[in-house]
C-alpha cells in the first residue's frame, strides 16, 4: 500500500551534505566586509545613490553590538567645518568610490558633529537613525549608545 508520506528510513540516517569550502567563501565575500577592507575605505569618495559626489570618507562608526559598519562621516561646510553622518548599510563598493543608498539632499540635512573624535549622545544617535529612517534600539551598555568610531 502506497502513502503520501516520505520514506524516512532512507533519509533519517543520512546527514546533510555540507556546502563545499568554495561555496562558503564565495557567499562570505558577497556579504561580509572585513575590517581590513574598511581601513582601505578611508579617504575614498562617497557618492549618493544617483552618483553625485558627497565627499571623502573620514571615519567609520560601528554598531558596538554587531561590530558592523553603520555610518561614515564626511567633512562639510566652508566656515565652521563639521562632520556629517552618512549610512554605510547597503553600500556598493566600487574601484574608485563608495556608493551609498541615500540621496545627497538627505546627507545635507543629516545630524553632524563639530570635529573628529566627538561622540554622539544616545539621543543624537536616535535622531541620526530616524533621519535616515533606520530602526534604532538603544544599547544595553551604560551609555545607551550603539555607535563607536573605529580607530584608523
Amino acid at each position: 500500500m502506497e502513502t503520501d508520506e516520505p520514506d524516512v528510513t532512507e533519509t533519517s540516517s543520512e546527514t546533510p551534505v555540507p556546502a563545499s569550502p568554495t561555496d562558503a567563501s564565495s557567499k562570505e565575500t558577497e556579504t561580509t566586509v572585513t575590517h581590513r577592507d574598511i581601513a582601505e575605505w578611508q579617504g575614498k569618495e562617497l557618492v549618493d545613490r544617483d552618483g553625485e559626489k558627497i565627499g571623502k570618507l573620514e571615519d567609520v562608526y560601528f554598531d558596538i553590538e554587531t561590530d558592523e559598519p553603520q555610518f561614515g562621516t564626511v567633512k562639510e561646510g566652508l566656515i565652521g567645518r563639521h562632520l556629517t553622518f552618512v549610512p554605510l548599510t547597503e553600500m556598493t563598493i566600487g574601484p574608485d568610490n563608495l556608493q551609498v543608498s541615500v540621496s545627497k539632499e538627505q546627507v545635507k540635512d543629516a545630524p553632524t558633529i563639530q570635529q573628529a573624535g566627538d561622540e554622539l549622545s544616545q539621543a543624537d544617535e536616535s535622531a541620526l537613525y530616524h533621519h535616515y529612517q533606520l530602526n534604532y534600539t538603544p544599547s544595553d551598555n551604560p551609555s545607551g549608545r550603539r555607535l563607536a568610531r573605529r580607530e584608523k
